[in-house]
């Protein structure tokens, strides 16, 4: 009995392979977690088990590299046992790993240096555990794409990639697109191969997290074929701790990518798609509060940390401290950890105590104590105080130092001393009370008026060259907070009752406003602050909750149900939002993205069902303008905006209500969020967006002052280049360079020192050009360089010796 069970079950295999190897259809299997998603004690076991029972298996890995760590703890002999079964790493081989992310994140949250740092802490940590391991392809479970993916990885020296998710696409999906293999064209024009979410792999029907591609389904394998697909391939990574073993059991031909992409799939036939950020089509529950804080912590820990790294670049060079790697090595890896895909979608997913909530504060609240580490200097005597700047840009903008503020101005990337006087200089007031009760402020760049019978909307913003930022025909207003409350059946406004407006601050070049209203029953508090010279209006909303009201378009709290499509958390129409209706007739919008900038195709942002997710997802800003006026919007945290055809621009804040897996993301306390807005001329590149957004970022730091009165140690001609970072390496300084918004022309780039080299880098550390170095000002080097826009370069100056 037992015999003929076993000749049976050949004799399928066998008829098997002979069918689906006439039908040529292929299967990306393996595992996706680690030790802190999901990767239970002794799984590797398993997984070395199934190997060896299943010979035609092969796996593509997206394995945390942190398990690695504790798997050589927990499990020594299947670890060692595991490393001899990765070591092959040629075309045939069995194994690939296909994201080496340190934490393993969705990167459209979070800068361009962060998805920078998820790979290179990812490979260092794994080429640790295994030397051999070759990284050839780019795939992820989870929609952990974005649009500048292809510079990135073909300088880690990446060959292929795919844009697939078929089996968790609870976050979003990428738009369907084109065959069997395409050229991914990045923003900078980089160009890798790929497998698309095919134009034919269409949505599951009834799933709400899955597309056709997920088991070689008959319809899906026969759709690909129809389009002129021949080797027709499917995906599914499993989650490490499921016991299936090969995923499709032998209904198909097991691949890596690397196999498939590389010796497989029809290259010659490839055609270009420059993938639009908003081809990534995303959603998370913007605006709910558990994300919303989150994402703040995640932004003030990463803005705070580069601003570190790079200072501590110049004290290193010029005042001889010793370089704080490993601080800043472990700051970095706490960061990328809490930029975790599972952070933003599962947040409350966990024991007690030790929800992805609690790790993010954890790790979070590490990396802002190693960068404090880095920024602590000792008290100086007297009352002088250092300025620095980490941006590339020469800066005059007003610093806080004591009890009054005063405009600093400091040179790129350095530093200025200032001594601050005992007693601050008197200064003339810009704030007045008008007969009508409106306030009004005016400064060298604006005049605003704020009406306290509107509830302290914004009703009048003209520019110095006389244009007025307001539309004042539109029934909204500008710096209104609306939203629908579905328990109360009602839309509440702040416009609905008047507010009380307070100065907080007028004289010093500053003054700030305070407005207390009430949206429905719940009090808010929102602060205004312009300063002469700046062009950025600083905003800030407190917003009491009485409760825990629900906001959205619809309650969900009964028959809420995985599968279906409509989903109130998707509709950001309803939730509470901050308005802007802006005075721009033909309004185009644009919205940075880590190392890009989409211009949108969008008519709107709306959308309310998971077969119609659009990427209405803002980073640092998003912009309207009619390429003559333009307005930014900028945001302390990554979130949705709002905008459309007959609907002005706006900010998500608030969503209350059922969500992902029935959850409810409730109100636990007050909403605290900082904004801002810029009026410009112009479009958002000649606007000078980019270098709003490095200010924005990277605020001017005041700290004791040392013994040297002034200093710059790296400056750009471009002042549309970024540097993401700046860091020691030995001896060596290394500068990123970004050019966020300008031309393809060569540029310099000065040093105030001496170098013995100069040479621009891959991301893998191989070179990609040597650099003639020129004599400098008072005895410093300087290169001239070039790259297009959106273009990202790594600078090296070897044994850098500072000019005294």
């Amino acid at each position: 009995m037992k015999r003929m069970r076993i000749g049976g079950a050949m004799l399928c295999m066998v008829l098997a392979q002979a069918c689906f190897a006439q039908t040529k259809n292929y299967f990306i299997d393996g595992f996706h977690g680690g030790v802190w998603g999901h990767y239970p004690n002794g799984y590797t076991q398993f997984i070395n088990e199934q190997l060896k029972a299943n010979p035609d298996w092969k796996i593509n890995l997206e394995i945390e590299p942190g398990t690695w760590d504790v798997v050589k703890q927990q499990e020594p002999a299947a670890y060692a046992e595991f490393r001899q079964l990765i070591a092959a790493q040629d075309d045939n081989s069995r194994i690939e790993y296909v994201n080496p992310g340190y934490g393993q994140s969705y990167l459209y949250t979070s800068s361009g240096e962060s998805m920078i740092r998820q790979l290179y802490y990812g490979m260092q940590t794994l080429k640790r555990h295994f030397p051999t391991l070759r990284f050839s392809s780019y795939s992820s479970e989870e929609p952990c794409f974005t649009s500048a993916l292809p510079q990135v990885l073909r300088s880690f020296g990446f060959q292929y990639a795919s844009l697939k998710n078929p089996n968790t696409c609870w976050g979003g999906y990428t738009r369907a697109h084109g065959g069997q293999l395409v050229r991914w064209i990045g923003p900078d024009g980089t160009p890798i191969l790929m497998v698309p979410r095919y134009a034919t792999e269409k949505l599951l029907t009834g799933s709400t997290w899955q597309t056709t591609a997920w088991n070689n389904g008959p319809d899906y394998i026969q759709s690909a074929l129809n389009a002129g697909i021949t080797d027709p391939v499917g995906m599914c990574l499993q989650d490490a701790g499921w016991r299936n073993g090969p995923w499709l059991r032998q209904h198909a031909r097991y691949v890596t990518w690397r196999e498939y992409i590389g010796h497989i799939a029809d290259q010659k036939h490839a055609t270009d798609w420059h993938v639009s950020q908003e081809d990534v089509q995303v959603s998370l529950v913007w605006g709910s509060q558990v994300l919303q804080q989150i994402a703040q912590e995640v932004r003030a820990s990463e803005n705070k940390l580069v601003a570190a790294e790079k200072y501590a670049a110049m004290r290193t060079l010029l005042e001889k401290q010793p370089w704080p790697g490993v601080s800043i090595d472990t700051a970095w890896k706490t960061l990328l950890l809490s930029q975790h895909h599972d952070c933003w979608i599962v947040p409350y997913n966990g024991h007690k105590g030790d929800t992805w909530i609690d790790k993010v504060k954890v790790w979070t609240g590490n990396t802002l104590h190693e960068t404090d580490s880095i920024l602590q200097q000792p008290t100086a005597a007297g009352n002088s105080v250092r300025i620095v700047n980490t941006t590339p840009l020469a800066r005059e903008e007003w610093v806080t130092a004591g009890h009054f503020s005063f405009r600093a101005k400091v040179p790129p990337m350095g530093f200025a001393t200032y001594t601050v006087p005992a007693t601050p200089p008197a200064t003339g007031r810009q704030c007045t009370l008008l007969a009508n009760g409106r306030y009004r402020v005016a400064t060298d760049l604006y005049t605003l008026t704020i009406d306290p019978a509107k509830g302290g909307v914004i009703t009048s913003l003209t520019t110095k060259a006389g244009h007025q930022v307001v539309d004042t025909t539109n029934a909204r207003g500008f710096n209104e907070l609306r939203g629908y409350f579905y328990n109360d059946n009602a839309w509440y406004s702040s416009m609905d009752k008047p507010a009380t407006v307070t100065v907080l601050e007028d004289g010093g070049g500053h003054t700030t406003l305070q407005v207390q209203g009430m949206v429905g029953p719940h009090p808010f508090t929102q602060w205004i602050t312009l300063a002469e010279g700046q062009r950025r209006i600083d905003l800030r909303v407190k917003i009491d909750w009485q409760g825990n009201p629900g906001i959205g378009a619809y309650s969900q709290e009964k028959g809420f149900r995985l599968d279906a499509l409509q989903k109130a958390f998707y509709n950001d129409s309803t939730k509470l939002q901050v308005l802007f209706p802006a005075n721009i007739a033909q309004q185009h919008v644009y919205k940075d993205a880590p190392y890009d900038v989409t211009a949108s195709a969008l008519d709107n942002t709306f959308f309310s069902s998971w077969d119609s997710i659009k990427n209405n997802v803002i980073l640092h800003w998003v912009d309207v303008n009619d390429r003559r006026n333009g307005l930014a919007l900028f945001t302390d945290h990554t979130t949705s905006y709002v905008h459309g055809r007959n609907y002005p621009l706006g900010l998500t804040l608030a969503y209350s209500g059922r969500a992902l897996w029935g959850r409810n993301y409730d109100l636990t306390g007050p909403t605290d969020v900082r904004y801002a807005i810029v009026p410009h001329t112009g479009s958002w590149d000649n606007g000078g967006m980019a270098e709003e957004e490095a200010k924005w970022c990277e605020p001017l730091l005041v700290m004791p002052a040392g013994d040297t009165k002034e200093f710059s140690l790296v400056s750009f001609d471009n002042a549309q280049w970024q540097a993401p970072t700046m860091m020691m390496d030995g001896k060596d300084l290394l500068v990123r360079i970004y050019n966020a918004a300008g031309d393809a022309k060569p540029y310099t780039v000065r040093l105030n020192g001496k170098a013995s080299a100069a040479q621009l880098e891959q991301l893998d550390g191989s070179v990609l050009q040597v650099l003639k170095i020129k004599a400098g000002a008072k005895g410093g080097a300087a290169v001239t360089l070039a790259m297009p826009r959106f273009g990202i370069r790594t600078l090296r100056f070897k044994h850098v010796i500072i000019n005294p």
